[in-house]
């Protein structure tokens, strides 16, 4: 089954959520609010359900959600940390790399480090995905080869030796594999064409 390919975002999240039909009051209205796009509203009922039952696998994947909707990639994070040790999913995994993937692209000072590890773990995390997933996936290739980039764009303006230089187009050269995959199943996706192209410009630029 393609990732997301029949079916909406939240329809698949929240076939998860109606499982359940012994919902307390708070998940009840965590998951109104939920459906209705209001995600600040959910993500104040939802986590006093989760307060309640922290280990309710449908509140924290709606948790998720709310927060990486919200902006609030940390708390994403943690919640999508919390359902994968209760039940490992590829959405999960998925989201968290996306969230990982948007902290590591905001700079910020005298934290390359930071950074950096926030890159690694978004690969792994879609890596992991396209596992449990069983199958090569557009939409987590797209973002892996995304990360893939940055990750490489990253660590081109640390580039201080060779290894370093490397280093970056192993990382640029991933990235053109996975979207490369994705053009062999959709040829029409002129977005990801371009992505080709300026990955291999970045390329041309470290020689």
């Amino acid at each position: 089954m393609k990732f997301f390919a029949k079916t909406n975002l939240l329809l698949v999240a929240l076939s998860f959520s109606l499982t359940s039909f012994a919902q307390s009051s708070y998940e009840k209205q965590g998951t109104q609010a939920w459906m209705k796009g209001d995600f600040k509203t959910a993500v104040v009922q939802l986590e006093k359900a989760e307060n309640k039952d922290p280990n309710n696998a449908n509140v924290l994947k709606m948790l998720g959600y709310s927060y990486f909707q919200n902006g609030d990639f940390e708390r994403a994070i943690g919640a999508y940390t919390r359902l994968i040790a209760l039940k490992p999913d590829y959405s999960a995994y998925y989201y968290r790399g996306k969230a990982r993937l948007n902290i590591a692209n905001m700079p910020k000072e005298g934290q390359a480090q930071m950074r950096e590890s926030f890159y690694t773990a978004a690969i792994a995390d879609f890596s992991k995905a396209m596992e449990i997933s069983g199958e090569e996936d557009v939409q987590i290739l797209q973002n892996r080869g995304i990360a893939y980039k940055d990750y490489g764009i990253f660590k081109s303006y640390l580039i201080k030796k060779k290894t370093d230089k490397a280093g970056c187009l192993t990382l640029f050269n991933n990235s053109v594999a996975d979207f490369q995959k994705i053009l062999t199943m959709q040829p029409l996706k002129k977005d990801v064409s371009n992505m080709i192209d300026y990955v291999k410009a970045q390329i041309a630029s470290l020689k």
